[in-house]
């Protein structure tokens, strides 16, 4: 038995051999045995948070159509909380869970291969500049040399501006203007392209280091969470997405609203979502139904802009955003989280690219802190699955051979990947799959370090949230 996660998922997902009649299975449920596959799902864009479980006694379907915490007041309003669709066949779990992707969302939106640079994962938003951005959008186009499809620079995290009068760097609105080298974007959007280079954004929407006037959820970070079901809120990041636009980004990464709205990553909703203590303005939408509305909002001030999801709840967002990050952050300071995270995103999730969107299992690192021997593997798995592939080089680690390594996984992947993408074999039995297909070849990764094998430890660098899935208890119905 296999389920989804509410959100990203957190190197959680596995097959399991021993179901729990108990445990709520976020969004769809395949089940795979000697007779066949089968699987069960709601259609994207639900109007509930939908979750499955599985027992001796049958199927159930839970959906969850609160307001925030607060029961939903429909006023006569007809809510469609979801459309169930189930799949079955014999051709292996993996086509099952690609049919039952495909029969779930039948309008994702198209865009053409996603790569290129991004900072965060040897800069980690701190000690970068303007030029420096440059100076990588210079390195990328170098690597992928005269390709027809150009890649990304996208400025991640360390941009911004918090508000104050000595311009301090913030990962916090507002999004109006950058700090210190930054403080012209356009400019500086501008210098990527003159490079031959398509210029991408980071901001984090629902976070501002000002109390607004209006549209305020709670008090987080020192600064204050904003509510996606508030019209403020709205008009706000409306207009800070057009902003961007403007300023000449092809690509707007966005990032934190699942945890600035509902008040917890994923691996802490369990069966219920969302906590006792969010109140929204607007109680007449569900919780789906806001963050739905929040995704359309986005999705349309963008315009033909690329938007890539990050802590958003892909199901909501299939068909609104053109990319999602679909697992927790790799690591640039830590090899086991990649295992743990990009891995095992790409190998449970690969069945909703271009079904959902364009899958981001995220950055490949190029590290003084990590092995370039793991990390390359990790390269050449993403660039021939033809998901997005976007690399953080340091610079002190280029040498002629990591060059060259880059150079040829970031071509492949700006043609597509290899055709007919990748498959995981051993993911039966292996939450990090080592055994892949790739068209007529067998590949065999060696993702654990062999002097100390996998590390229990959560030795991370704390970027983002990271545990196991919590899941009710008590017989066969969740702990709601």
């Amino acid at each position: 038995m296999l389920g989804d996660a509410w959100e990203r998922s957190y190197g959680e997902l596995a097959w399991q051999s021993s179901p729990r009649a108990e445990q709520m299975h976020p969004w769809m449920v395949l089940v795979h045995g000697p007779a066949g596959s089968w699987g069960a799902g709601v259609d994207v864009r639900a109007g509930a948070f939908a979750g499955w479980t599985v027992d001796a006694e049958g199927v159930s379907l839970w959906l969850d159509v609160r307001a925030g915490a607060d029961p939903v007041v429909l006023g006569g309003r007809e809510l469609e909380a979801a459309t169930v669709r189930w799949i079955a066949g014999n051709d292996g779990p993996f086509a099952a869970q690609c049919a039952l992707a495909g029969a779930l969302c039948t309008d994702p939106l198209p865009t053409g291969p996603l790569v290129g640079a991004n900072n965060w994962y040897y800069a980690y938003g701190r000690d970068f500049d303007a030029d420096a951005v440059v100076r990588d959008a210079r390195m990328i186009a170098d690597l992928v040399g005269d390709h027809p499809v150009r890649p990304f620079e996208v400025v991640d995290d360390g941009w911004s501006i918090d508000g104050t009068a000595d311009g301090r760097q913030s990962s916090g609105g507002p999004w109006d203007r950058g700090a210190g080298s930054f403080a012209d974007m356009a400019e500086v959007a501008a210098r990527i392209a003159g490079e031959g280079v398509r210029p991408g954004l980071w901001f984090r929407p629902l976070q501002s280091r000002r109390e607004p006037p209006a549209g305020a959820l709670r008090p987080w970070e020192g600064g204050w969470a904003l509510d996606p079901s508030h019209p403020a809120t709205l008009e706000t990041v409306t207009a800070d997405v057009r902003r961007i636009r403007a300023w000449g980004f092809d690509l707007i990464k966005h990032d934190f609203s699942t945890f600035e709205a509902m008040g917890r990553w994923g691996f802490q909703m369990g069966p219920r979502p969302v906590p006792g203590d969010i109140r929204f303005f607007d109680r007449a939408r569900t919780t789906a139904e806001v963050l739905v509305g929040f995704y359309r909002a986005i999705h349309e001030a963008a315009g033909d802009g690329i938007v890539l999801g990050c802590n958003v709840v892909g199901h909501l967002a299939a068909g609104l955003v053109q990319a999602q990050r679909t697992g927790d952050d790799t690591s640039g300071r830590v090899w086991e989280r990649t295992r743990r995270m990009g891995v095992n995103t790409l190998a449970f999730r690969l069945a909703q690219h271009r079904r959902f969107f364009t899958v981001d299992a995220d950055c490949v690192a190029s590290t003084p802190a990590t092995a370039w021997a793991r990390n390359r593997q990790f390269l050449d798995l993403v660039a021939r699955s033809g998901t997005a592939l976007f690399v953080s080089v340091d610079p002190a680690t280029r040498t002629d051979a990591v060059d060259a390594d880059l150079s040829a996984a970031l071509r492949l992947a700006l043609d597509g990947g290899r055709p007919g993408g990748v498959e995981p074999i051993d993911w039966l039995h292996n939450a990090t799959p080592a055994v892949w297909r790739c068209a007529a070849e067998t590949l065999t990764y060696d993702w654990i370090e062999a002097e100390t094998g996998a590390d229990p430890y959560d030795r991370t660098d704390a970027t983002s949230g990271q545990g196991p899935l919590l899941v009710g208890g008590g017989g066969a119905v969740p702990d709601l």
